[in-house]
Parts: C-alpha cells; sequence; structure tokens
C-alpha cells in the first residue's frame, strides 16, 4: 500500500471510528445522566427535564404498565438522545454526500470534521441540558460524513477489492462501538464537577467528551496535513441534489442498490434496537455497572474487529457477499433467541459473541454490494442513501425496543427482535451476487 493510500485509509478510519464513538459512547451513561440533569433541575426548581420525567410518570405508567423495577423515564430519555443523533446522521449523510461528488472529499471531510470538534468541545461544557442537546445535534450533523469517508474509500480501491475495502470501513465501525461505549464506562469514574472546573460547566461526563475532542482534533489535524484528494474533478457529478434519503430511495438508478439499502435499513432496526436494549437487560439480569457495560461492549467490538478484520477479509471473495450477508442474518437470528432467554453467564457471552459475529459479517459486505452496483459517480450519494438507512434505523430502533422492552419484558423484546430479521432475509433474497466477487472467488 502507498503512502498515499495508507494516509487516506488513516483519516477515513478516524472518521468513522469517532462517529461511532459519538454515537455510543453515552450507551452505558442514560441512568446517570437522567438523575444528574434532574438533580440540577430540581436544585434550581425545575426544568425541561423535570416536567419530562413528571410526565413520564404520570401518563407513562399508565399507557406502558411494564416492569415495575425498571425506569421507563431512562429508556425514554435514552432513546431520545441515542435517536436525536441518529435522525441528524439520517438527515445529513445524502446531503454531504451530494455535496462530495460536487466539490470532492476533502473539502467536505473538513467542514464535517471542524463540526464534530465543536460537538464534542460544548458537551464538556455541558453544565446544563441545552448545552447537551446542542452538542448532539451538532454531532449528528457532522456524523453523516460517514457516507463521505466511505466514498473515499471506494475512490482509492478496485471493484476487485472493494468488499475487502469495506471490511476496512467495518474494522473501524467495531472499534467505536467497542471504545465508545467502553470509554463512557470508564470515564464515568472520573467526576470532574466537584472540582474547581465546575465553573466552566464541567460535570460528571466531561471526562468522555474531553477524551473525544482530543480525538477529533487529532483527526482534523491528521486530515489538513495527510489526506489528498480521492475524487478527480473529472469524475464529479455537478447535478447531484441534497434531499433526505427518504425521499431519494427511488431515484437510485442501481436496483441492486435500491434492495441493499431496504436489507440494511431493515436489519439495523433490529440490531440497534437490541444493542441498545443490552444495557438495561445486563442491568436487569446481572446487576452490571457503568463499567461492567464498558466491558460488555469492549467483547461486542472486539468480536467485531476479529471476525471483519480474519473472517470478512479472508473468505468473501470464496463465499460472495450476499451469502456471507445472509449468514449474518441467520447468525443474528439464533444470537436474539439465545440472548432472550439467557439468565446465566454461559448462556448471555455466547449470545453476544453470535450478536457481534452477525453484524460483522452483514455491515461490509452490503457496503461492498452497494458500492459495486453503483457508478462512481453516484458512489457518495448511494452510499450516503445506504448510511441513512442504517441511522434512520437508529432513530427507530433503540426507542421502539426499549418500550417493548418495557411493556413486556426482555425476553419477549428479543424474540421479536429475532423474528424480525425475516425481513432483511427476504429482501436480501432479490440481491444478486457480484459478478466481480464471483471472479475473485475462482481466482483463488
Amino acid at each position: 500500500m502507498s503512502d498515499r493510500k495508507r494516509s487516506i485509509f488513516g483519516v477515513v478510519f478516524l472518521t468513522i471510528f469517532l462517529d461511532m464513538v459519538g454515537f455510543s459512547i453515552i450507551f452505558p451513561l442514560f441512568p446517570d445522566m437522567l438523575d444528574h440533569y434532574l438533580f440540577l433541575e430540581q436544585s434550581m426548581g425545575g426544568g425541561i427535564i423535570s416536567r419530562f420525567v413528571s410526565w413520564v410518570s404520570e401518563f407513562g405508567h399508565d399507557l406502558l404498565p411494564g416492569n415495575p423495577s425498571f425506569r421507563l423515564e431512562t429508556v425514554i430519555f435514552g432513546g431520545i438522545l441515542g435517536s436525536l443523533y441518529a435522525i441528524l446522521q439520517f438527515f445529513f449523510a445524502p446531503i454531504w454526500g451530494g455535496l462530495s461528488d460536487r466539490y470532492g472529499r476533502r473539502p467536505v471531510l473538513m467542514i464535517t470534521l471542524g463540526g464534530t470538534a465543536i460537538g464534542y468541545f460544548l458537551w464538556i461544557m455541558a453544565g446544563d441540558i441545552w448545552v447537551l442537546l446542542l452538542s448532539r445535534v451538532i454531532g449528528g450533523m457532522a456524523g453523516g460524513n460517514i457516507s463521505v469517508a466511505t466514498a473515499a474509500i471506494a475512490d482509492v480501491t478496485t471493484r476487485e477489492k472493494r468488499s475487502k475495502g469495506m471490511a476496512f470501513v467495518g474494522i473501524a465501525f467495531g472499534l467505536g462501538f467497542v471504545l465508545g461505549p467502553a470509554l463512557g464506562g470508564l470515564a464515568s469514574q472520573w467526576d470532574w464537577s466537584g472540582s474547581e472546573l465546575v465553573f466552566f460547566g464541567m460535570h460528571p461526563f466531561s471526562a468522555a467528551a474531553t477524551i473525544s475532542f482530543v480525538l477529533a482534533v487529532i483527526n482534523l489535524l491528521w486530515l489538513v496535513w495527510g489526506f489528498s484528494e480521492t475524487l478527480p474533478v473529472e469524475k464529479r457529478n455537478p447535478t447531484n441534489s441534497f434531499l433526505p434519503a427518504v425521499c431519494k430511495m427511488t431515484e437510485v438508478t442501481s436496483p441492486e442498490a435500491r434492495r441493499t439499502c431496504l436489507c440494511y435499513l431493515l436489519y439495523m432496526i433490529s440490531f440497534s434496537g437490541m444493542e441498545f436494549t443490552l444495557t438495561f437487560l445486563a442491568v436487569e439480569r446481572f446487576a452490571f455497572s457503568p463499567q461492567d457495560l464498558g466491558e460488555m461492549f469492549l467483547l461486542i467490538g472486539g468480536t467485531l474487529i476479529l471476525v471483519q478484520g480474519v473472517v470478512v477479509r479472508r473468505f468473501v471473495g470464496r463465499i460472495g457477499e450476499r451469502n456471507m450477508a445472509h449468514l449474518g442474518i441467520f447468525i443474528g437470528v439464533f444470537a436474539f433467541l439465545v440472548i432472550s432467554f439467557s439468565h446465566s453467564f454461559s448462556w448471555f457471552y455466547p449470545g453476544l459473541f453470535l450478536m457481534s459475529t452477525g453484524v460483522a459479517l452483514i455491515s461490509p459486505t452490503l457496503t461492498a454490494l452497494t458500492s459495486l452496483s453503483s457508478s462512481e459517480s453516484e458512489q457518495g450519494v448511494n452510499l450516503g442513501i445506504f448510511r441513512s438507512c442504517g441511522s434512520i434505523a437508529r432513530s427507530i430502533g433503540p426507542l421502539s425496543a426499549g418500550l417493548i422492552y418495557f411493556t413486556y419484558g426482555s425476553s419477549i423484546a428479543y424474540l421479536i427482535g429475532a423474528i424480525w430479521l425475516i425481513f432483511p432475509a427476504l429482501v436480501l433474497f432479490g440481491v444478486k451476487q457480484s459478478s466481480v466477487s464471483t471472479g475473485l472467488a475462482s481466482a483463488n
């Protein structure tokens, strides 16, 4: 690999990693964050969080008479924060992707990485709930740059090596999902709100925000000094529009790309919902602390990295993207069934391993199928739509799964998650296996 390509891969890796950290770092912090801002508001006579908790206590438990030992307020609060970030990614992924197809990848990445750093900086000083919400808004908008980063990988890889390049992208996703919650759990032990820094708006979660901010600045500096443009002027498309993905799905010229986007949307609704409720399940069944939750996500992310770095990169050419994605879905069904009925570590951890293996097989292969079905001038837009489908799924999945969890219990929630995976499996049957992969497979 040339120095130029190595630098491009490094910037893209860190960009996608940071986007996933931004989405997942607060997973272990939801209960403590709600209690923290509720306490601050009550000490000042009330506010938006106090009214939210009062409303849920008065009406929510009547509408959803679920597990009395489980806090519905935490479910909805966590779902809203997670969904806010994901919804903004959904709307902005095709916008950034379209702009990158028109003006190039580098300027768009510079703007969005700057936004990511600003979002984390605001979170450091989010002593007020409104500052926290503003930081999530800016971070979610900037986080739509995943489509641009993915398109940059497509720009510098041949079609024959596209799946391996997307496996590299998948490793960045896995590492972000592993270190995001792990950093959140670890940094929860460092409370800066009791020091003199509280004058600047420091709070118990400022340590996690500071770590993320430093990584974002490193990423931006690396981009400025080490990333060269990957999309030549003659291959740019000045006619792409910037509508949200939900408005542009029918405009995708390739029917194969449309199906892979729909498959990813349906799969991620289930996976993101089950991943979100894992924190609740672990606390309810095994009394996990924030640090325990961080270690749990460490196992999940480590499995993602291992499977994508070894299994996908070595065997996707022989098995084919579509077949490997189907395998991942069926493994996911079995994983959710195992977790649904697991009340001991001997079943819970194998279920986590299978769940991680399933998504590790699916994400890079569906991304590669979308890329291989797109022309060079449509890479940014189509991959932006693909990532937007994942973002809208992450805005639907956590909140809906959390409400199902609260109302019917953990076993039913994971059983429904397993049944739901039938739908993406059926959609995937309509996707043709890439001829490029077939040639690669025969060459091996």
